[in-house]
């Protein structure tokens, strides 16, 4: 039976050592440590990820380096987007054969597909492979925008069952919840807090690379044990941190807050650059406020 996913799920940057190589020791370190810290899922190969600058084989090793660190310990979710959707069908298969637990599928980014044309790649996809599948609405970076009525309709495709929705609009939760009832699992992208009180019952969360423990707690104050206030005043605390791996800056300066916690993070892969120093120190500042480090042990 597939897992049900549910929670704070962490949409992983990939490390990548001095040579601008993929560190994947580092990455089995730093998938146990996620773990250890209280996430409820992992996602490498997301945005966050760089999934668009790796190499086949780079995707391949980290696929599988997360897959065997988390061990089965929490779900594991690949990214598996593509522009050609008979890419995204043999990147999902390749994920459900090293033992993913689903796929998260950001819709063509290029080609601005119709609705229809939306709902066969998603049908596709979905026939290939029998783990669920997230869909992932990120009109930002995808040049497609997909409303709670196309999710409604994408919904009734068996094994379309979760949908990750980032946009700033948190009406499209309520909605997502209103069209597509039972069919369909909304997780909050850019927003968490604000998603959870509208019926998301999780967050895909950049924040979470650096701050796991956190943004679980969020999560659990508010979605579990009902208590808004005490969520929304720890949601307020870390909003800092939420908002520094917001916006353009989400890789770079994840991984700048990452390299000043102690973990081997490295740089961003091309076209993306580091953080200038100005903001690289307001990141070592922000570090040394929340007291966040990495640790192994």
């Amino acid at each position: 039976m597939p897992k049900t996913f549910r929670g704070v799920f962490t949409v992983m940057i990939t490390p990548i050592d001095e040579d601008g190589k993929v560190n994947l020791p580092a990455l089995a370190a730093f998938t146990d440590w996620q773990i250890r810290e209280g996430v409820h899922g992992l996602i490498p190969l997301g945005s966050t990820g760089e999934f668009l600058s790796l190499s086949d084989q780079d995707w391949d090793d980290v696929a599988r380096t997360v897959i065997q660190s988390a061990a089965g310990r929490v779900p594991v979710l690949i990214g598996t987007g593509a522009e050609d959707t008979r890419e995204a069908v043999r990147l999902s298969c390749k994920a459900e054969a090293l033992g993913a637990d689903g796929v998260m599928i950001i819709p063509p980014f290029y080609s601005t597909p119709t609705d229809d044309e939306l709902v066969t790649h998603y049908q596709t996809i979905a026939r290939s492979i029998s783990i669920p599948i997230m869909v992932y609405n990120n009109p930002a970076t995808s040049n497609v925008d997909m409303k709670p009525e196309l999710l409604a309709r994408i919904a009734e495709i068996d094994g379309c069952d979760y949908v990750k929705e980032s946009t700033l609009e948190v009406t499209r939760i309520r909605d997502i919840v209103r069209l597509a009832g039972d069919k369909m699992t909304p997780f909050g992208g850019i927003l968490g807090f604000e998603s959870f009180v509208m019926g998301a019952q999780g967050w895909v969360a950049v924040a979470s690379n650096v701050a796991p423990a956190a943004m679980s707690r969020i999560f659990t104050l508010a979605a579990d044990e009902k208590k808004y206030d005490e969520a929304r005043a720890l949601y307020l605390k870390w909003l800092p941190i939420i908002q520094a791996v917001g916006g353009q800056a989400y890789v770079a300066g994840s991984k700048a807050l990452l390299n000043h916690m102690g973990f081997a993070a490295g740089s961003p892969l091309p076209p993306r650059l580091p953080l200038p120093s100005e903001q690289d120190a307001a990141m070592k500042a922000l570090v040394e406020r929340f007291g966040l480090s990495f640790s192994q042990n």
